[in-house]
């Protein structure tokens, strides 16, 4: 089995609980306006590796995962575009006794039968999904992604359903997703979920503007400066309301 890989972070700290292997995916079906990484979006580009290539990597870190309670987290582009090849890793990675999470943003979450049961196969084997929810509104959420919210949080509420432990994250976005009223609308969703066991505000930032010149592409925020200190933790206070 095969999958496309962009890249991957040996010893990151923020995207799952202790030392984590992250494995960012290629192909993405949002377009972000604040994306820090645009060159995942391409379907089709980035490197084929197989699952065995990436097990025989990851045994490595395993005294990392255990002293930090650790593991592999799978992100993107977005995750959930590769459930088979998620499948096949995650079996090898269950044999070793790793924790396993995903980061997704549900932009290709889809109730169809053939969708959903390769998706309950991947959520037996996934023991943490990092869920970003971009904007509530969605008008906003729209302009701000280029896609509807609808099937986003019809996916957060699935994975309730599922009792699957969830951390939802939010990038704040100064004059785009950093409104009272929609983080208040925002923190009331989150608050009908039973699954979700840690909100994180994430403060947007401008890293990745030099992929999109690379890319040749406009940035669409330029003038968007990052939200300040009192901006995040007003977010972080309404969300965990």
């Amino acid at each position: 089995m095969k999958g496309r890989i962009h890249s991957i972070e040996t010893c990151g700290t923020v995207d799952g609980p202790g030392l984590r292997y992250i494995i960012f995916m290629q192909g993405c079906p949002l377009r972000c306006q604040f994306c820090h990484n645009p060159d995942t979006w391409k379907i089709g580009d980035g490197k084929e590796m197989t699952v065995n290539e990436l097990v025989t990597d990851i045994e490595d870190y395993l005294p990392f995962f255990q002293a930090s309670g650790g593991g592999v987290t799978v992100s993107g582009g977005e995750p959930l575009l590769h459930v088979k090849f998620l499948i096949a890793l995650f079996k090898e990675l269950k044999e070793l006794g790793i924790h396993t999470a995903i980061d997704t943003a549900g932009g290709c979450f889809s109730k169809s039968p053939t969708f959903l049961k390769q998706l309950d196969e991947l959520l037996e084997l996934t023991d943490l999904v990092l869920m970003d929810i971009k904007q509530i509104d969605p008008v906003k959420h729209k302009v701000l992604t280029g896609m509807s919210n609808e099937h986003i949080l019809t996916l957060a509420r699935y994975l309730d359903e599922k009792g699957i432990p969830v951390w939802i994250r939010h990038v704040l976005v100064p004059g785009h997703s950093d409104n009272d009223e929609d983080l208040k609308q925002l923190s009331y969703f989150i608050h009908t979920l039973n699954n979700v066991k840690k909100i994180e505000v994430l403060p947007y930032h401008k890293m990745g503007v030099y992929k999109w010149e690379a890319l040749g592409l406009n940035y669409p925020l330029e003038g968007v400066n990052p939200p300040t200190e009192a901006r995040i933790q007003n977010a972080s206070k309404i969300l965990n309301a």
